[in-house]
């Protein structure tokens, strides 16, 4: 294996286990503070850690017009919605549902690199694509079909899908303006300011200067500890990681890795959240998995997605057999 390919998969393995740690603590903040504070403080500490970043590195923009457009839109996408839409989605919703849903995630990134970047995908990827829509589609309005599911709930399912969308979005761009000269550490830096310069205006306006700043009175460590965790580590850290990592391999190539951090996520949930599957989750589960695993199936000598996906029917299914 080449040494820039392994140098690729270990910064995307380790930006998997920072973001499948991330939905527990995203959840568990969730149940201590609004989302709209929990996004703010969080990218009020992470846009402190960038301007250090600055301070210290430099900023150095591209200089013509449609790559900065290309950027300010990556970094809005990339902060105040895609962030926002999660966070505000995953306080609706299961972090067991917001798992199984994000395993869609990889799969549109690699169709929208097909789009977008020309990248190769086969028949047998596009087949395998539409089936696991399907399952995630089945998950996502599984409140519907469940009897002890909520409004609420289905409307955090299609809060998650949007964000998968504004994902995918961002996968591209960062993609595009990497292969233009753009450093991973200024894409995820200037991402968390123009999140906190775009939510601030957002939160004040919503509820109020005081109610922006109520939270500086708070003690709780664990509230902290989880808006720090979701700022420098899940935040600025992982972005950076992440954003190496898919600098010299193809976005179908790094996809499997994205496939990890929802399996972890999904792990912690049962474990720590008590989540349980109901019927209607099952049934896309195994539809998700079945359109993953034949979209995975490529010339590859080891499939990533089967492997995991293997893992997770043998750790998560399997105990989980009391459905609800």
């Amino acid at each position: 294996m080449e040494k820039h390919r392994l140098k690729a998969y270990i910064l995307l393995l380790i930006t998997a286990v920072i973001w499948g740690i991330a939905g527990l603590v995203i959840k568990a903040t969730l149940d201590k503070i609004p989302a709209d504070l929990f996004i703010l403080y969080r990218f009020a500490v992470s846009t402190i850690v960038s301007v250090i970043f600055f301070a210290i590195q430099g900023i150095k923009l591209p200089k013509d017009k449609i790559s900065l457009f290309q950027l300010f839109l990556y970094c809005l996408l990339n902060s105040s919605v895609s962030l926002g839409l999660l966070f505000w989605g995953t306080s609706k919703t299961s972090l067991l549902d917001m798992s199984l849903i994000s395993l869609f995630g990889p799969l549109l990134l690699t169709a929208a690199g097909y789009i977008f970047l020309k990248d190769k995908i086969t028949k047998q990827e596009k087949i395998g694509t539409t089936i696991a829509f399907i399952g995630a589609l089945l998950i996502g309005i599984s409140p519907l079909i469940g009897s002890s599911g909520t409004e609420g709930e289905l409307f955090g399912n299609i809060l998650i899908f949007l964000s998968l969308v504004s994902g995918a979005i961002c996968g591209i761009l960062a993609k595009k303006l990497m292969r233009n000269g753009v450093s991973p550490n200024l894409l995820a830096n200037l991402s968390f300011v123009v999140g906190f310069i775009t939510i601030l205006p957002f939160v004040i306006i919503k509820s109020g200067a005081a109610y922006s700043l109520s939270l500086l009175g708070n003690s709780d460590i664990n509230i902290w500890s989880g808006i720090v965790f979701m700022a420098v580590v899940s935040g600025n850290l992982a972005y950076i990681l992440n954003n190496m990592g898919q600098k010299t391999i193809e976005l179908s190539e790094a996809a499997p890795f994205a496939y990890l951090y929802p399996i972890f996520s999904a792990i912690l949930a049962t474990i720590f959240l008590g989540d349980r599957f109901t019927l209607p989750i099952i049934l896309g589960a195994v539809v998700t998995f079945a359109g993953v695993i034949l979209a995975e199936t490529k010339k590859r000598r080891y499939n990533y997605g089967g492997v995991s996906f293997a893992l997770t029917f043998v750790i998560i299914v399997i105990p989980s057999t009391q459905v609800q």
